[in-house]
């Protein structure tokens, strides 16, 4: 199992794409994995004949896992009788992979069938390019004087063996290294964070449900797990703050009507969101505090020069946010129908891990919904989120006397360690302006 993208570590296995006896070739789709992301396509690095397929739809699957073997083989150092090579990219790597399956069939453990005096093959790793589909090739890494069974509890507790020092003979690593380096690193994160390990994120006990009746239990999986995870951090870190506006879109209706032909004709849709997305970047060249990340560490502000806004999409699945990249260079027409494009690629399952990373800020309508108003929780590290709600006819009083007005509900939620209310409300009110008199985004934006 190859690296899948930054801070992914494992995925549930969707559908299995091999059997014994098939034919594969690197860089064809072996199997569909849903990683805490996306659901994504993991190809081969290898090319042979399928022997033994060693995991199972429905199953958790981890990288650095042995998801299959081949037949044949390849040229290795000389082995144990039982450890059979298999072709590989790396004749030691594949003839490793036989020899753990051998030891598996065994009942064996890999530490207690290898002899004591067999070197351990070099470290290396697959890794994945940014964009899933394609091998990026093999990282070849200076081996480490370590134990098969210390290398697997580095790999557990997520220590990169290489960076733990040995006090064994020459240089050798126990397991009481790797956890001492582990401890290390904690004590050192938990320093930072002022707080003793655990207690900044520590969820209260549940008491025994089934006491007052039937219950089910229903694994957190893939997207929702991974955006409960994220939403805390998120909610912990930031002091929200949410402030609320209103925009009358009445003459903006009207012009989405107009044009939306042309976007129709681009591939998209002339959505609400889309003039959003123009009217937001706008905004965020006028106040570029709503379009930078604090960095605490270094108590510094980090300001972004480029506008990568990302846009909340409702699945089946939970809530995926696709990343609409450089929007201040794009017109109405071309933001339209790459949004509608995003949308039907995060209702499908095709959204890479690389397409939902980089954005500066976020947009979320619930407009299709319902609602006059919510809090949006901001999209950690960005400081600032935009949520939009279902526009509704209100009567406005209008040069001494009440008109029939399309009125559309704006919730602006913001870092407030940052962001101060009188610039929430400047900004804030920009938008709801823009959204009024488009005028102003040739005129300002």
């Amino acid at each position: 199992m190859p690296e899948l993208g930054e801070n992914i570590s494992q995925g549930d296995l969707v559908r299995l794409m091999i059997a014994p006896g098939a034919k594969v070739s690197e860089g064809q789709p072996v199997m569909e994995l849903e990683t805490d992301k996306a659901v994504v396509e993991v190809p081969s690095s290898v090319n042979g004949v399928v022997k033994d397929v060693l995991v199972k739809e429905g199953e958790k699957v981890k990288v650095g896992q042995v998801i299959f073997t081949l037949e044949g083989g390849a040229s290795a150092p000389p082995q144990p009788a039982n450890y059979a090579p298999v072709e590989h990219s790396s004749g030691q790597q594949g003839a490793r992979l036989a020899f753990q399956a051998a030891m598996r069939a065994e009942g064996k453990t890999e530490e207690q069938a290898l002899p004591p005096d067999l070197p351990p093959p070099p470290e290396e790793t697959f890794r994945m390019p940014a964009q899933l589909g394609k091998v990026a090739g093999v990282e070849h890494r200076e081996p480490v004087p370590a134990a098969p069974h210390v290398r697997r509890l580095a790999r557990e507790l997520g220590v990169d063996i290489h960076s733990v020092q040995g006090t064994g003979p020459g240089a050798r690593i126990s397991k009481d290294d790797v956890k001492a380096h582990a401890k290390t690193l904690i004590t050192s994160a938990t320093a930072a964070l002022g707080a003793s390990p655990g207690a900044r994120f520590a969820e209260p006990a549940l008491p025994d449900f089934s006491k007052w009746g039937k219950i089910e239990r229903v694994s957190m999986r893939g997207v929702r797990r991974k955006t409960a995870e994220h939403l805390r951090e998120a909610w912990n870190t930031i002091p929200h703050v949410t402030q609320q506006d209103h925009a009358d879109i009445t003459e903006l209706e009207q012009l989405r009507a107009r044009f939306a032909p042309r976007a129709a004709e681009a591939g998209g849709k002339m959505t609400v969101t889309a003039i959003a997305l123009k009217v937001c970047a706008s905004a965020l060249k006028i106040f570029p505090q709503f379009n930078a990340s604090i960095d605490m560490a270094k108590e510094e502000i980090v300001y972004k020069q480029y506008i990568n806004i990302g846009v909340a999409v409702d699945t089946d699945r939970g809530l995926l946010v696709p990343v609409v990249r450089d929007v201040d260079k794009k017109n109405i027409v071309e933001l339209a129908a790459e949004l509608t494009q995003f949308s039907k690629k995060a209702r499908e399952k095709k959204l890479t891990p690389a397409e939902m990373e980089g954005g500066t800020f976020t947009i979320t309508n619930l407009g299709g919904i319902g609602g006059t108003g919510f809090s949006p929780i901001v999209n950690h590290p960005e400081v600032a989120i935009l949520g939009l709600s279902r526009s509704s006819m209100a009567p406005w009083w209008i040069d001494g006397k009440f008109e029939p007005r399309l009125v559309l509900p704006l919730s602006l939620s913001y870092d407030h360690r940052l962001i101060d209310g009188a610039d929430a409300a400047r900004f804030l009110r920009w938008i709801a302006e823009a959204i009024e008199q488009p005028f102003l985004l040739s005129v300002q934006g």
